[in-house]
């Protein structure tokens, strides 16, 4: 009795398997995961790899349009320091000789030293009395034009005159020096004021002052412009 009862069991169970593996394979290869019309829904990681975006290119340089030729002459430009002249006067007349277009002047004053003369004396021999007895002995060999300094940087010297030219001074000296005294020759110097007109030209390659300024002795060098 058990053993039919088991049998029956086994068929019941072999029909139901059966039952299951066709119903199933319907329900497996027939029907599909997702309703229609809905896409398929993928796992972040089964996507496939996006493509490496490309790199992006330089900009076009921008064309640059080349300079256009100038047609105009460049024009140079010139610095010039004239002078010195002698008065305010002078310097007065030459700027208003090279007054134009393209000119640009100022005036100034320096100072300088100018070589006065030179002097033949005889240094003096200490006091007053010895000064005045030293003339007495130039009056006896006749020398005249002489002068005892009673002031000045040299009191008591002997003066024996103020030459403008040196070789007259020279003839001088070595005239005492022949009559038996030691006379000496002194250059001097003084402050005096010089006129200067500065220039800045434009077209200095093509300007010539000389043809405007008579004055004589009137030079001129290249100075900062202004």
């Amino acid at each position: 009795m058990f053993l039919r009862l088991l049998f029956v069991l086994l068929i019941a169970l072999n029909i139901a398997v059966g039952a299951w593996l066709l119903l199933g394979q319907d329900d497996s290869h027939g029907r599909s995961v997702t309703d229609p019309g809905v896409p398929m829904l993928h796992l972040l990681s089964e996507q496939p790899a996006a493509p490496a975006p490309s790199p992006a290119r330089p900009p076009a340089p921008a064309t640059v349009p080349a300079p256009a030729a100038s047609t105009a002459v460049a024009l140079e430009t010139r610095c010039l320091a004239i002078g010195p002249f002698d008065t305010p006067q002078d310097l007065r007349t030459a700027r208003t000789s090279l007054a134009g277009p393209g000119v640009r002047m100022r005036s100034r004053q320096e100072q300088t030293t100018e070589t006065r003369g030179w002097w033949v004396y005889l240094a003096a021999p200490g006091t007053r009395a010895q000064a005045l007895a030293l003339a007495r002995r130039l009056e006896a060999a006749h020398v005249g034009d002489y002068f005892v300094m009673s002031s000045g940087d040299q009191p008591n010297a002997i003066s024996l005159g103020l030459f403008k030219d040196p070789a007259n001074a020279r003839k001088r000296r070595d005239e005492l020096t022949a009559a038996g005294f030691a006379a000496q020759i002194q250059e001097r110097t003084g402050q005096v004021p010089e006129y200067w007109l500065d220039l800045v030209v434009a077209d200095g390659a093509r300007f010539d002052w000389r043809s405007h300024v008579r004055a004589a002795g009137i030079g001129s060098h290249s100075t900062t412009c202004f």
